[in-house]
C-alpha cells in the first residue's frame, strides 16, 4: 500500500527520528527558581504527555500543587514522594523529549545547597546549562555556585533564563539589570554562548513561542534556541583514548581489548601505545558484534586486537602513539567535595579515572574558592559543596589528560574506602611533572638481606587504643622481651614523636591524619632496614590505620588492639587529660568529643584492664613466634 501523498511513511519517520541531533542540557539555579516547572511546561506544550500522565498531573496538582487551580508542572518531574510533599527537587530527574528538529535529554537538578553534588552529577553529562534566576530575587549564591561548577565541568553553552518575569510586571529594566550583573560575574568562565531570555515557566511566556507580554524582547524563545544552538561534540576531534574495560579472551586464538572509545578516532593500522608501559603497537582489527569496522569514533564500544602481544589489562589506557596521555602518580586538580564528612589531606581515598581505580590522597590544598567573590582562600580541610585546587598523590601511576584537553580522561571521582560512597568529583588541571623524574633507586643491599643478618622478619607492631589503654606500657615490655631475645627493634611512641617529627601538628582531625601518615612512612623506612617496629599511637581512625597497612608488604603489618573500656582508661588518667576534656579544656579528645573507630579485624586483640601488662605482652611474643617473625 502506497503511503498517503505528502505524508512520510512510518519507516521514513523512524529513520528521520534516528538521524536527529541530540542535545543534553540541564536546568540549574537556586531554590524555587522554577527549574522543574520549566521542564514540565516544555513537556506539556510540546504535547508529549499521555492522557494518563495528564490525569495524574491534574490529581497531583490538587493534592500537592502550589499554583492554585492551575496545573503544577513541577510535579511532572519531581517524582519522589519527599519531593512532592516538600515542594523541592532532591535527586536528578532525567526526561527525554523530541521536536521535529532535535532530540533532547534534560536533567532537572536540585537547587538546595545540600544537594549540590546532584547538580554536579547532572552537569557532568550535559552540553548546555539553562540557569534559572527568579526575577524578583536576582543572582543568589547558588546561582553563582552552579554557574561555576558548570564552567568547571566544561559546559560552554548557557541560557540565562530570567524566570517569573510575570511577577516583576514583565519589566525590561529588571531583566536588563539581572543580565548585566550575571554577565559581569561570569565573564571569565569561558562560555562560548550566553543567551538571556525572560520567561514565565508557569504561563509559558517565551518558552515555545515569543510572548506578546515582552514586546521589548526580540530574541528567540527557549525551545527555538535549544533547537538551533550549535553544540558540536569535540570528543571525536580529540586524541584517541580508550580505557580498557576487560580483556576479551574467548579462546586461545583470540585476544582483544574491550572498551568504549572515550575520545578521538581509531582505525585499523593506527599506531597506538599502552599508556602504562609506553609499549607501542598497531591496531590489527576493530571488532564488534556486528562485524569488523574500518574505524571507531568516540562513544562506540569496540574490541581492539593488536598486532603484537602486549601487557595490558583493565584500567590501562590505549592511546594514540603520537599524542600520548600523561602517566604519573601526582597531579593538580579542581575538586568539588560532596560529603558531609570533611576532606582530610593525607587520608587515603580511592579515585576512579576511566576504568582505573587506585588509592590516593590529597597531599595539599592549594586554596579553596569563594563562590561569591571567586577569591582564593587558605584551607586545611574541605567541607560539603566546597571547591578547591588540590594536589593528589596516587599509590600507583595513572594515565590521564588535563580536563580541558580531554575531559573523558581528565575527570575522576573520589570514593571513601570504608563506606564506598562517592565523596568528591575532580577535574585534572595538570600533572606534577616532578613525579615523572623521581624513580626508586635500585639498592643492592635489600630489606630481606638486612633482616637475615638479624634472624628476624621485619614487621610493624601497630598498638592502637584509647588514651590510657596501656598501649605504651605493653609495647615497652614487648620491646624489652625482644631485646632479651637478641632481636633488633625500634619504638615510635605518640608522645615522643610529637616532640620532633610531628611537633608542628595539633589535634584536629586533619592534623591527626597527617600525624599518622608521617609515622606510617617512617615505619616503612624502618621495615626496609629490617627492624621490628613498635608503634604506639591512639590512631583513632580506621582509614589511617588501613593506609599504614597498605604501605607495608604482606605480613609486615600487625594491628594490635588494646581493647580497654573507656571507664578503665579514664580511671587511670595519669596526665589528667580526661578530666580536662570533660571540663571542656581540651577539644577533639578521643573517647570524649572525638570518636575512636575500633579495629574490625585486628591480628591481635588484648583485653586491657583484665590482665596485667606482662601477660598481654607475652601474647604478642607468642604471636610473633607462631607467625615466624622471630
Amino acid at each position: 500500500m502506497e503511503p498517503t501523498k505528502g505524508l512520510a511513511s512510518p519507516l521514513d519517520q523512524l529513520s528521520a527520528h534516528e538521524t536527529k541531533g541530540l542535545l543534553r542540557f540541564l536546568t540549574c539555579g537556586s531554590v524555587d527558581d522554577g527549574k522543574s516547572t520549566l521542564i514540565g511546561r516544555l513537556l506539556y506544550d510540546t504535547k508529549l504527555l499521555f492522557e494518563d500522565q495528564l490525569a495524574t498531573l491534574e490529581s497531583d496538582s490538587r493534592k500537592h500543587g502550589t499554583t492554585g487551580e492551575d496545573l503544577d508542572f513541577a510535579l511532572l518531574v519531581d517524582g519522589l514522594a519527599a519531593e512532592r510533599e516538600q515542594g523541592i527537587t532532591i535527586d536528578v530527574a532525567y526526561r527525554f523529549f523530541a521536536t521535529e528538529k532535535r532530540k533532547f535529554i534534560v536533567a532537572d537538578t536540585p537547587g538546595h545547597e545540600q544537594y549540590t553534588r546532584n547538580m554536579a552529577t547532572g552537569a557532568s553529562n550535559s552540553d548546555l546549562a539553562v540557569i534559572l534566576i527568579d526575577a524578583r530575587k536576582g543572582i543568589l549564591t547558588q546561582t553563582r555556585r552552579h554557574s561555576y561548577i558548570a564552567a568547571l565541568l566544561g559546559i560552554h553553552h548557557v541560557v540565562l533564563a530570567v524566570n517569573k518575569i510575570d511577577l516583576a510586571d514583565f519589566s525590561q529594566a529588571v531583566f536588563d539589570e539581572i543580565v548585566a550583573a550575571y554577565r559581569a560575574f561570569a565573564k571569565d568562565f569561558g562560555f562560548k554562548t550566553l543567551v538571556a531570555i525572560p520567561l514565565s515557566a508557569r504561563f509559558g511566556d517565551n518558552v515555545l513561542t515569543p510572548s506578546a507580554r515582552t514586546p521589548w524582547y526580540t530574541g528567540p524563545a527557549l525551545l527555538e534556541h535549544l533547537e538551533q544552538v550549535e553544540v558540536v561534540s569535540a570528543a571525536a576531534g580529540r586524541p584517541f583514548r580508550m580505557p580498557v574495560q576487560w580483556v576479551n579472551r574467548p579462546n586461545l586464538d583470540f585476544r582483544g581489548f574491550s572498551g568504549t572509545v572515550a575520545s578521538g578516532t581509531v582505525r585499523a593500522g593506527d599506531e597506538v601505545v599502552i599508556a602504562s608501559s609506553g609499549v607501542t603497537t598497531r591496531v590489527k582489527s576493530i571488532v564488534t558484534a556486528d562485524g569488523d569496522l574500518a574505524e571507531a569514533v568516540a562513544g562506540e564500544a569496540v574490541t581492539l586486537t593488536l598486532a603484537d602481544e602486549v601487557d595490558a589489562s583493565r584500567g590501562d589506557v590505549i592511546a594514540a602513539a603520537a599524542a600520548r596521555p600523561e602517566f604519573s602518580d601526582q597531579f593538580a586538580a579542581h575538586l568539588i567535595w560532596m560529603h558531609d564528612e570533611p576532606l582530610l589531606p593525607g587520608r587515603s581515598y580511592l579515585i576512579k579515572i576511566g576504568t582505573r581505580t587506585v588509592g590516593a590522597s590529597v597531599t595539599e590544598i592549594k586554596h579553596k574558592v569563594d563562590v561569591n567573590t571567586f577569591q582564593h582562600l587558605a584551607a586545611k580541610t574541605l567541607a560539603l559543596n566546597e571547591v578547591a585546587v588540590v594536589n593528589f598523590s596516587t599509590q600507583a601511576p595513572v594515565a590521564f589528560d588535563p580536563f580541558g584537553a580531554v575531559p573523558q580522561t581528565g575527570a575522576f571521582i573520589v570514593i571513601d574506602r570504608m563506606s564506598n560512597l562517592t565523596v568528591g568529583a575532580g577535574m585534572i588541571d595538570f600533572g606534577l611533572r616532578r613525579a615523572t623524574n623521581v624513580h626508586w633507586q635500585a639498592l643492592e643491599v635489600t630489606k630481606d638481606s638486612r633482616a637475615a643478618l638479624k634472624a628476624q622478619k621485619p614487621v610493624v607492631l601497630w598498638f592502637t587504643g584509647l588514651s590510657g589503654a596501656g598501649k605504651s606500657t605493653i609495647a615497652n615490655i614487648v620491646e624489652k622481651k625482644l631485646h632479651v631475645l637478641g632481636r633488633h627493634t625500634t619504638m615510635l611512641d605518640g608522645d615522643n614523636v610529637r616532640h620532633g617529627l610531628n611537633r608542628d601538628l595539633g589535634f584536629t582531625e586533619a592534623d591527626r591524619v597527617e600525624n599518622i601518615r608521617r609515622v606510617a612512612e617512617v615505619s616503612r623506612l624502618f621495615v626496609d632496614a629490617g627492624l621490628i617496629v613498635l608503634v604506639s599511637f591512639i590512631s583513632p581512625f580506621r582509614a589511617e590505620r588501613r593506609m599504614a597497612r597498605e604501605l607495608m608488604g604482606p605480613g609486615e603489618f600487625v594491628e594490635i588492639f588494646v581493647d580497654t573500656p573507656l571507664a578503665v582508661a579514664e580511671s587511670r588518667d595519669v596526665k589528667g587529660l580526661y578530666k580536662r576534656a570533660r571540663a571542656g579544656e581540651i577539644r577533639n579528645f578521643t573517647g570524649i568529643d572525638s570518636p575512636y573507630e575500633s579495629p574490625e579485624a585486628a591480628e591481635i586483640t588484648l583485653l586491657g584492664g583484665t590482665k596485667d601488662p606482662e601477660a598481654l605482652a607475652d601474647e604478642v611474643i607468642r604471636y610473633l613466634q607462631a607467625s615466624g617473625h622471630i
